[in-house]
């Protein structure tokens, strides 16, 4: 995983914030399958699509991937989670990508990429009840180690035992009580300006659609 997706897991299990509707809706999946054997399966999230009035269609967004030169590219829900297969360093793919979106959509596209084994490594990890009913379990993805000390320091001084944080290895996993997603001490705390463009956030129930 990139470094900075990256501090060790500690306490009990929970952590949420938005990014992603999470709930009910079937991937969306479709793409362009070329032979890809050796190459690593990626998965790109980017942040802040179809909110704040960035609107990318799924099948625009598999066509720019596509023509980076990327395979078997699928989308998963309509929060900006794409899945594809290439070979290449991750930096050259994330600013590949990110100045692909940007030239296609005109905006300031920013990305986290990471493999699947490493995003499965972060759903396992999760360290509270996901299924409790009257929570979300929610993942903040972190761009680097910097971003990640910040990002788990906000979110510990503003949680409480009704609002449960935990860092893991380049996220902070948050369990949000249903509801209070954008309302919470959590929630105001990660919603500042300096993290805009430094995390992007998903619930646990999307990232296992990702990794089904």
């Amino acid at each position: 995983m990139t470094k900075g997706v990256g501090a060790k897991g500690t306490g009990a299990k929970g952590t949420g914030a938005t990014g992603d509707a999470a709930n009910g809706r079937a991937p969306e999946s479709t793409g362009t399958t070329r032979d890809a054997a050796a190459s690593p399966r990626w998965i790109a999230l980017l942040r802040g699509v179809n909110v704040g009035g960035i609107t990318i269609r799924s099948a625009d967004l598999r066509d720019v991937f596509d023509g980076l030169g990327a395979s078997d590219v699928r989308t998963v829900l309509a929060s900006g989670n794409v899945l594809f297969t290439a070979s290449g360093a991750r930096a050259t793919w994330k600013r590949r990508i990110e100045r692909a979106l940007r030239d296609r959509f005109g905006y300031d596209a920013w990305i986290i990429l990471l493999t699947r084994d490493e995003l499965a490594a972060v759903a396992a990890s999760f360290p509270f009840d996901e299924d409790d009913a009257d929570r979300h379990p929610y993942i903040v993805f972190c761009a680097d180690d910097e971003v990640h000390a910040q990002v788990r320091d906000a979110a510990t001084a503003a949680a409480g035992d009704d609002e449960p944080v935990a860092a893991g290895d380049g996220v902070v996993y948050w369990h949000a009580r249903t509801g209070t997603s954008t309302t919470s001490p959590v929630a105001r705390a990660l919603a500042r300006a300096a993290f805009r463009t430094g995390t992007t956030t998903r619930n646990l129930r999307t990232v296992q659609k990702m990794l089904g």
